[in-house]
């Protein structure tokens, strides 16, 4: 072959390809573009893991991922966290410290609560007992809300007004607490996924279920007649009962045998009965004093117990038959032994109280003393609250002095966080709600228009109210019995309304809490 021929089928070959040279070529860019290949599949891979993970882990997700369904409607995972959030921070808020003796450690927060057992159900955890009642609430606003649609009942710009309040309160607290934004903040207490729009709409659906139940609730009547009968089908248990006591126990060891064991109770029925004698040779009707006297005769430096305000179906069963005797009258006395034989008891009635009076109304503008870094308040710190109440008074006085202006004072300087924004308006006040002083000011001898400055602590705050009686309302018997009758309506019409209905978990609900 010919060099000429040589270099033409090289020139051929290279143009077609085939010369070891471009074909060892062409290899090596092959490898290089199935290996960059690989990288990329590989690194879009990794990015799409990421973002998976990223996006698992999301409130997006949170708020998109169906948890629950009730009568073919979902909520989301967010949406649950929220309802979840709201039932753990109100048992919170309701038992307070009292919850830790139910098993329930608030400085675990809801990671803690599917670890811990739950005694209010039989089986189960914290968790559980959330995940079902958020449930229940989901069944309520969900047949509430149906109920709402095909009665015509809507929320009005004051309900919505209420909701954006709520939202305003919650966005200041985010800020107090140097949250970078109210969807944090919200995350933070509810859970995960949970923000803004996810509270707004939840609120909305309970304001508007909120609005259809007190729709029938406002609907229910009742006559005097009917409300007096439901009381006296109590037959006592709700009236209220004051008596004096004093516990005699016998002094016997743990190990006495059955002899000596009869014969510190024949002791002590011997010095419960000389109290009695004693009692009963009383010189005036200071009741209370003269028991006083009696159990000191017998036994120095004792005093006997002041039980106020005991409801019926509080008593002992020992003495509730006698201490409900319709022909009770103050001064009335007797003793009664332990079922145990472990001692006597001396009884002292006082009073019943019925219920059959008035409730009142009063509007107040509560001045708080500033606690002491122990929690203690000092005369300085109490004079300082009692003369901001002087002034405030004062300043009403000057004015128009009329409830509508009292009302806008306390609006504006009120630190009760309970009533300042309605007017420091407290209605159908029973006796023994409020604290002593306020107390002794609503059921004295009060005319509308009264005001006056009142002192009043309790484990919360101490400081002085000023306020301003309103006026006599329902007598209070009438309030327990229409709300007996009421909370029975309500309760069977609402298990009515929601029979049929249940939740249905979905993918979500194990993401909840």
């Amino acid at each position: 072959m010919s060099a000429s021929t040589e270099r033409k089928n090289r020139a051929a070959a290279r143009e077609a390809g085939t010369d070891k040279k471009t074909i060892a070529a062409k290899e090596a860019a092959e490898k290089a573009r199935k290996s960059k290949l690989r990288w990329t599949l590989g690194t879009i891979g990794i990015l799409v893991l990421i973002c998976a993970i990223l996006f698992f882990n999301s409130g997006l997700f949170y708020r998109t991922v169906p948890a629950a369904g009730v009568d073919g409607k979902n909520y989301s995972a967010a949406t649950m966290n929220y309802y979840y959030g709201t039932d753990y921070m109100n048992l919170l808020n309701q038992y307070g410290y009292m919850a830790s003796y139910m098993g329930l450690d608030p400085s675990t927060g809801y990671a803690g609560l599917a670890s811990t057992e739950c005694p209010m159900t039989e089986e189960g955890t914290w968790r559980d007992y959330f995940l079902d009642a958020a449930g229940q609430d989901l069944i309520q606003v969900n047949a509430l809300g149906d109920y709402a649609a095909a009665n015509g009942i809507s929320l009005d710009d004051e309900d919505q007004a209420d909701i954006d309040a709520v939202m305003d309160e919650m966005a200041q607290t985010a800020k107090e607490y140097e949250y970078p934004s109210l969807n944090r903040y919200l995350t933070a207490i509810y859970g995960r996924g949970v923000n803004s729009s996810v509270v707004r709409q939840a609120m909305t659906e309970r304001q508007l279920a909120g609005k259809a139940y007190q729709s029938v609730s406002d609907a229910q009547t009742y006559s005097a007649e009917e409300l007096e009968a439901e009381y006296q089908s109590y037959a006592g248990s709700r009236d209220l009962f004051t008596y004096a006591s004093y516990y005699v126990a016998t002094d016997v060891a743990e190990d006495a045998d059955e002899a000596a064991r009869a014969q510190a109770l024949t002791e002590a029925r011997a010095t419960a009965e000389a109290i009695l004698v004693g009692f009963q040779e009383r010189e005036s009707d200071e009741y209370m004093d003269e028991l006083n006297a009696a159990v000191d005769h017998e036994i120095p430096g004792a005093q006997a117990t002041l039980r106020s305000n005991v409801s019926g179906s509080s008593l002992e069963s020992l003495y509730s038959e006698w201490m409900m005797d319709e022909s009770r009258q103050a001064g009335d006395n007797m003793m009664v032994q332990d079922a145990t034989g472990d001692g006597v008891t001396v009884l002292v009635f006082l009073s019943r109280e019925d219920n059959h009076y008035p409730t009142v109304s009063v509007r107040h503008i509560l001045v708080k003393a500033e606690a002491s870094e122990d929690g203690t308040y000092t005369d300085e710190a109490k004079a300082a609250a009692l003369a901001k109440a002087e002034d405030i008074l004062a300043q009403w006085k000057a004015g128009e002095a009329t409830e509508d202006s009292f009302a806008a004072l306390a609006n504006e300087l009120s630190e009760d966080q309970g009533s300042n924004t309605n007017g420091g308006l407290y209605e159908e006040i029973y006796k023994g709600e409020m604290v002593t002083e306020f107390n002794d000011f609503c059921f004295g001898d009060r005319q509308p228009g009264d005001v006056e400055i009142v002192y009043g602590e309790s484990g919360s705050y101490a400081g002085y109210h000023v306020v301003y009686f309103v006026g006599e309302g329902e007598q209070y018997s009438d309030v327990i019995a229409r709300n007996s009758l009421l909370n029975t309506y309500m309760t069977e019409w609402l298990e009515g309304l929601t029979a049929d209905l249940t939740v249905e978990p979905r993918f979500g609900y194990k993401l909840v809490g």
